[in-house]
């Protein structure tokens, strides 16, 4: 089944073919690329449907850390904190080519500090158990100013290193994704399901999406149906049971991106307290410097969140308290911002942070499996539950979990210098791909070095559509320099306009599409919110 890379015309092929599928996901964000990777693995018939691209959402915009959740430790959630570093470790293994272990240091101002965070990270180190990827320790002022020398020494008394996991949210998404194709999974992005149906048993039985592209409505038969939309989970979810309560509260988080020079080179800075109760990292990202996170709550969600000003005032500021040159506006390369879907309790708090991090599994009377909640570090086993979970149901016969031990297209341990670390074993045949076609081997920007070989490979190979799939999740340059990436625009539309057949009109609707869009990136431009 399906065609093991992707390729969306043949994609669509296969979903209008009348089969009827035992696994259909909704949603092509983390959780449902992993749900589709674990269920195409076991076997069965797996037809996924994203509305927008995939990781358009919430999963492209993380602060880029695969780990078990220091905060949460200190909230007691040892549950949590275990299972996720677990995690860390397997996706460490199965994906080399986009993890890799990040000492952070906390700065200490006070000796209580240094023992507080020493013995928590301690046990940090111990619940890692043989997936334990650094030892943390006790570092002197003099040490964590040669570490980080953007940072600030008066009244420092040391800190503490630990280590954690760092990758590329985006890059890991696609992979996914070419993971389960490869496994026959058959995954389709611009294809937004609008209607459920059920049989006379009132159990779900078919799921009618519409192709963004065509606009044309094509109605699918499954044997199970999960809805893994994230934010939008109560949008499927009214499809299913209408006026039923919201499920989630979506909670805001902002991360500006700067020069990394402002911290250092290769470690991390954890700011353990903030004004607001959260932690705030400083994490060193494709050569950039990541700031962040907030959170905000929302009533509201939406595809392309805007970050409010209280929100950039507020990392501007934190981070200013503990860098020698204050970062202001003027620094921000770029600005993204991401909807948590966090599991909402039925007393509804005000406070997100109190909001559960872990994911909910939750069947309806119709048969409909929702998930929700969870973290990019515990994809893999929110899906192996997810898909457990329809075994149980008696929906698709039982089959045994792999993707413990299944490696992520792209797996490799050679890593090739710079950005083409990241397309891990790919980069070889993008690279010959470039030696073939000369004229794919100029750079998309004189600043940078991505060239039109990787522009092509992402509308071949990855599914790529639009300007901004390829700028935002293909390549990163969007989330690091809105500016650079707004530079960037035409020639990549005009690389994409020839591998997929466009004319003129096309290029300039997407150049000016991506522009609009860019802009919201940018601090100067971001609209006067409070």
């Amino acid at each position: 089944m399906g065609s093991s890379s992707l390729d969306r015309e043949a994609n669509l092929q296969f979903a209008k073919m009348s089969i009827e599928w035992d696994v259909v996901i909704i949603g092509g964000g983390a959780t449902g690329l992993g749900i589709a990777v674990d269920a195409s693995a076991r076997g069965y018939r797996t037809l996924l449907l994203e509305q927008a691209d995939f990781a358009k959402g919430t999963s492209s915009r993380s602060t880029k850390l695969v780990h078990g959740g220091v905060r949460y430790l200190a909230q007691g959630d040892i549950k949590l904190v275990y299972s996720a570093l677990h995690e860390r470790g397997i996706i460490f293994r199965n994906a080399p080519h986009l993890a890799h272990a990040q000492s952070f240091i906390i700065p200490c101002f006070n000796l209580f500090d240094k023992l507080k965070y020493l013995i928590g990270l301690k046990i940090y180190d111990w619940l890692a158990g043989k997936y334990r990827i650094g030892k943390s320790r006790f570092v002197r002022k003099e040490e964590v100013a040669r570490l980080m020398p953007g940072v600030k020494t008066a009244g420092l008394r040391g800190g503490v290193e630990y280590f954690d996991g760092q990758f590329d949210d985006a890059r890991l998404a696609i992979n996914l994704a070419q993971t389960a194709a490869g496994k026959g999974a058959v995954l389709l992005n611009y294809c937004k399901a609008t209607a459920l149906s059920k049989n006379s048993s009132g159990k779900l039985d078919s799921v009618t999406f519409n192709d963004m592209e065509s606009g044309e409505t094509i109605r699918v038969q499954a044997k199970t149906i999960i809805n893994a939309t994230g934010v939008f989970v109560d949008e499927i979810l009214q499809m299913d049971t209408p006026g039923r309560r919201p499920l989630v509260r979506p909670s805001q988080g902002t991360h500006i991106v700067i020069k990394r020079s402002f911290l250092g080179d290769s470690t991390a800075l954890m700011i353990p307290k903030t004004s607001d109760g959260r932690v705030l990292f400083g994490v060193p990202w494709h050569d950039y410097l990541v700031l962040g996170t907030t959170d905000t709550p929302l009533e509201e969600h939406s595809l392309e969140p805007r970050a409010l000003q209280s929100e950039i005032d507020f990392i501007l500021s934190t981070a200013g308290n503990y860098l020698k040159k204050k970062p202001t506006r003027a620094d921000i390369l770029s600005i993204f911002s991401g909807l948590r879907p966090l599991a909402a309790p039925d007393k509804n708090p005000s406070n997100t942070k109190e909001i559960s991090r872990d994911h909910k599994l939750i069947v309806s009377a119709s048969s409909l499996i929702t998930i929700t909640g969870g973290k990019w570090t515990t994809y893999r086993k929110m899906a192996e539950e997810t898909v457990d979970k329809a075994i149980s149901l008696g929906l698709i016969p039982p089959a045994d979990c792999y993707s413990q031990q299944l490696h992520i297209h792209g797996y490799s341990l050679d890593k090739q210098p710079g950005h083409w670390a990241f397309y891990g074993s790919d980069a070889t045949a993008i690279q010959a791909l470039a030696a073939e076609h000369p004229e794919w081997q100029q750079k998309l920007h004189p600043a940078l070095d991505y060239i039109g070989a990787e522009v092509v490979w992402a509308v071949q190979k990855e599914m790529a559509r639009t300007v901004e799939d390829v700028l935002a999740r293909r390549i990163r340059v969007l989330f690091l320099d809105a500016q650079k990436a707004m530079e960037m625009a035409l020639p990549v539309a005009k690389v994409m306009a020839g591998c997929m057949h466009k004319d003129e009109v096309w290029i300039q609707q997407q150049v000016g599409d991506f522009m609009t869009q860019a802009e919201g990136y940018l601090a100067h431009l971001t609209p006067n919110s409070v």
